[in-house]
């Protein structure tokens, strides 16, 4: 693989428009399947690519989203900033990482003391804005924002992890100085409020919705979901779908409902049929929640984030796409599975199985209308692109 040997500070200043050369890798397995390598550690002056996000644009650019994690693989706090690659041909190529999250040397610290992680991808499809959201530490250098005073109740950034978002109107070319979204966003009981990684959705009357976790006044874990009805100025904050979960993703079913796709801290220790994601619908924008059928059981899990999409079919049939290691006990067997009940059966038939030996953290999205793609954290690569023809899943 052509690698551009470039600081990724200096490649904030390269036009979108030069392109990283990349060679499709082999895969060590039966299918053969083609895919292109976005970051092997050490590539591009960067120790580790982690937490991928990706989404479509109006324009039909890919726009790859993820951790740039310049010293080391761990997560926050340390000097890391969120960085983007873009994809005009369907994901055959994609442009040098660039940070488009970057809070520098912030009140005096020093970049490992301005860490931000977890990024979230949003295609507002009525207006062509992307939006991306991600966390910020300030500070407390050896925490994390999940344990013990990592992030800490109220909203100042002295104690507590804050809740950003860049903007582009350019389809992903330039970016927006960060926002703050934590005081409109964060109950000041709340040890944390935090975008989930992976995609947000543009509903089908327009309504953005984000999917969120958090650690409660007792710090205990929750997901739920933020939305909005004017095109991302302001944001509405749901009640928690569940708790003891976090990284979730969400989906709009055929009725117009939402579901939520959750990782279980309960599935540590429980490797049994009741292993799997934690799953929960609504159909008043997370007023109220509802556990749905799938619950515990349809979809194992080693307790990690995945990926949930959903796409029509040129029949008017909606389907649901659903990624993660499928797997109760380590982060192996990443597989892509569909399904054209909501959710309600996940048939055996209609599961694509990428890499047997790794995968952990995924995002998928529509490359176009007959083709599923997928950005993931590989057994071979920090993140690797694979796509998956319709046809393969039965559909």
């Amino acid at each position: 693989m052509l690698q551009l040997l470039i600081s990724p500070r200096c490649l904030a200043t390269i036009p979108a428009l030069i392109f990283i050369a990349c060679t499709l890798a082999p895969i060590a397995q039966a299918d053969e399947r083609p895919s292109v390598i976005l970051h092997r550690q050490g590539d591009h002056d960067c120790h580790t690519f982690r937490i991928p996000g990706i989404a479509r644009s109006n324009a039909g650019t890919l726009l790859a989203v993820y951790d740039m994690r310049y010293d080391s693989p761990r997560d926050l706090q340390g000097h890391m900033d969120i960085g983007l690659s873009r994809s005009t041909d369907g994901g055959k190529t994609w442009s040098a990482p660039r940070p488009i999250m970057d809070m520098g040397t912030h009140g005096g610290l020093p970049e490992n003391q301005n860490g931000c992680s977890d990024p979230n991808i949003l295609v507002d499809t009525h207006t062509g804005e992307i939006i991306v959201t991600a966390v910020w530490t300030h500070g407390k250098p050896g925490t994390h924002q999940w344990r013990g005073n990592g992030s800490e109740p109220g909203l100042d950034i002295a104690s507590s992890t804050q809740f950003l978002a860049v903007r582009s109107t350019d389809d992903g070319q330039t970016w927006s100085s960060p926002e703050n979204w934590t005081k409109p966003l964060k109950d000041p009981e709340w040890y944390l409020f935090a975008p989930a990684p992976g995609n947000g959705i543009t509903m089908t009357d327009g309504t953005l919705v984000i999917p969120t976790q958090g650690r409660d006044q007792t710090g205990l874990p929750f997901s739920n979901l933020i939305y909005s009805r004017d095109h991302g100025q302001t944001w509405t904050v749901s009640a928690p779908a569940r708790s003891d979960t976090t990284e979730c993703a969400v989906a709009e079913l055929s009725d117009g409902s939402l579901m939520l796709n959750m990782r279980d801290n309960r599935n540590r220790k429980d490797k049994s049929d009741t292993n799997g994601r934690a799953i929960s619908v609504t159909s008043d924008l997370g007023q109220t929640w509802t556990v749905h059928a799938s619950d515990h059981g349809a979809l194992p899990e080693p307790v990690c984030m995945s990926s949930l999409i959903t796409h029509s079919l040129p029949d008017d049939r909606r389907v649901l796409f659903f990624s993660n290691p499928n797997h109760k006990t380590r982060r192996a067997n990443m597989t892509v599975r569909a399904s054209l009940d909501d959710g309600a059966t996940w048939p055996s038939n209609r599961h694509v199985i990428l890499d047997t030996n790794g995968g952990a953290y995924s995002s998928l999205v529509m490359v176009d209308e007959t083709t599923l793609g997928i950005l993931y954290e590989s057994s071979r690569a920090d993140l690797e692109f694979q796509t998956v023809s319709l046809n393969e899943l039965g559909l």
